[in-house]
């Protein structure tokens, strides 16, 4: 069961049950009226539709541009959860995988200052911010950076 399917043992509201006579209030017609574009099935215009002037997505002209579709989204690691490995321990995102601190890879992993590190700690990691490095290196550890694999390096001949 999902949080979506909680459903009181009792429900408030008995259920509309249409077409079931006249004496009903909501037989025949079942609460459609008469005919006409609502009460078929399915009928109804789109909520954006406004009546055939031209709408509001047409009459405002196009602005800018987006380079989402390429945009680079790391998973972020903070200094704090680094605490949790052991004191000499080789940190690499398959490591934070299976420890469960990181859910997604994404595009990588980027380790950022927040926090303080108190273990000493080898990071490996896609991308490292610069208070970040500083306080690794600060307790004797090390930052390994390594490389971002692209579409291309993945796809091999498989373009």
């Amino acid at each position: 069961m999902k949080l979506n399917e909680l459903m009181p043992s009792v429900p408030r509201k008995a259920r509309k049950r249409v077409g079931r006579g006249e004496s009903s209030g909501l037989g025949k017609t079942s609460g459609k009226g008469s005919n006409g574009q609502n009460s078929r099935a399915g009928g109804g215009v789109k909520t954006y539709f406004e009546g055939g002037q031209m709408p509001i997505y047409r009459r405002v002209p196009k602005r800018g541009f987006s380079n989402a579709i390429f945009k680079k989204e790391y998973a972020l690691i903070s200094l704090d959860l680094l605490n949790k490995f052991e004191d000499g321990a080789v940190v690499t995102p398959e490591v934070l995988f299976e420890s469960g601190l990181v859910r997604d890879l994404k595009d990588g992993i980027k380790v950022l200052g927040n926090g303080s590190l108190d273990k000493k700690v080898t990071v490996k990691a896609h991308k490292v911010s610069g208070s970040a490095k500083v306080a690794i290196e600060a307790k004797g550890g090390s930052v390994e950076i390594l490389e971002v694999k692209t579409f291309a390096d993945v796809a091999g001949n498989n373009k």
